[in-house]
């Protein structure tokens, strides 16, 4: 084709030697012609497709730039959505667990409150106790005083009650005021001259109602003033010396177990709180005996069995 539209362009340079030029080259003339004019539409058409080709990637190029633009709006708001995320969900998480940890130490501290007042509201029992039975000695006739022995010494102290005083030989007041007298030096602190007192009432006074009561109050204050040993040995008293069925059995099962433990001796304490709950599962002193089995790591169990008697 090239070859071609060289050789009519070579003959169309030629001059025409004559008039009369042959059919041939007349007919060269009309396809050289009909040549330039598919040039032109062909040179045309292509002009219009590049156009068009060069539109198109233009649109491309707006529709990347587009796309480009439209990215970044996403990632921009991807990114602020991550922190108001952030600020809406991880800070409050944060300010919860500060929280939790304030509860929890308030909940430690409530424990504790809880504890201490339990202790206060044991200790206010203990001093209701003290009152009712302070009533009851009021209330029922004093008993008439032992005879005295040849020998100048009472009854009690010939049968050798620890920590009786030997030297009175004699009650120097009736029992109701003797145990009024013990209560009230105990109550207001003076426990020498109480154990004194609760002594001298069971020298004397060692057979009425109330002497498991001022054996159990020596017992209670050797253990408050954290004379366990000594502790021990009078609640040893209140549990073989007087019925079982006195009220204040419970109370020395619990403190006797308490001052074995304060003493080291947790497997024998444990006995002790044992036999509380199997003996007196509904005592007032059932549940502390069933945390301090639980603090050692053991069961507890109120079980249903009653209350032995004999």
């Amino acid at each position: 084709m090239t070859t071609r539209y060289l050789c009519v362009l070579a003959l169309v340079a030629l001059p025409v030697s004559a008039p009369a030029a042959s059919r041939e080259i007349q007919e060269l003339q009309r396809d050289v012609g009909l040549l330039q004019e598919q040039v032109k539409n062909l040179q045309a058409s292509q002009d219009q497709k590049l156009a068009a080709i060069q539109a198109m990637v233009q649109q491309a190029i707006d529709n990347a730039n587009r796309a480009n633009t439209g990215v970044a709006v996403i990632q921009n708001g991807f990114g602020q959505n991550l922190k108001d995320l952030e600020n809406k969900v991880v800070t409050p998480v944060v300010s919860l667990g500060t929280r939790m940890d304030q509860m929890s130490n308030d909940f430690r501290n409530l424990q504790n409150a809880v504890a201490d007042l339990t202790t206060i509201i044991n200790k206010l029992q203990a001093q209701l106790t003290d009152v009712n039975n302070a009533i009851k000695v009021l209330q029922t006739p004093p008993p008439a005083p032992p005879p005295q022995t040849s020998g100048g010494a009472p009854p009690a102290a010939a049968a050798g009650v620890p920590g009786a005083p030997a030297a009175a030989s004699a009650p120097t007041m009736s029992a109701d005021d003797l145990y009024a007298a013990a209560l009230r030096d105990r109550t207001s602190g003076n426990l020498p001259l109480a154990i004194e007192e609760f002594n001298q009432y069971l020298q004397w006074y060692g057979n009425t109602n109330l002497a498991a009561n001022a054996q159990y109050y020596i017992a209670y204050i050797h253990y408050s003033q954290g004379h366990y040993d000594d502790a021990v040995m009078e609640f040893d008293l209140v549990l073989e010396k007087y019925p079982s069925d006195n009220t204040k059995i419970p109370d020395a099962l619990y403190y006797k177990g308490m001052s074995l433990t304060r003493l080291g001796k947790r497997t024998q304490g444990s006995e002790e709180f044992k036999k509380l709950l199997k003996d007196y599962p509904k005592s007032d002193y059932s549940r502390q005996a069933c945390d301090q089995l639980t603090s050692m790591g053991l069961r507890c169990s109120t079980g249903a069995t009653t209350r032995r008697k004999g």
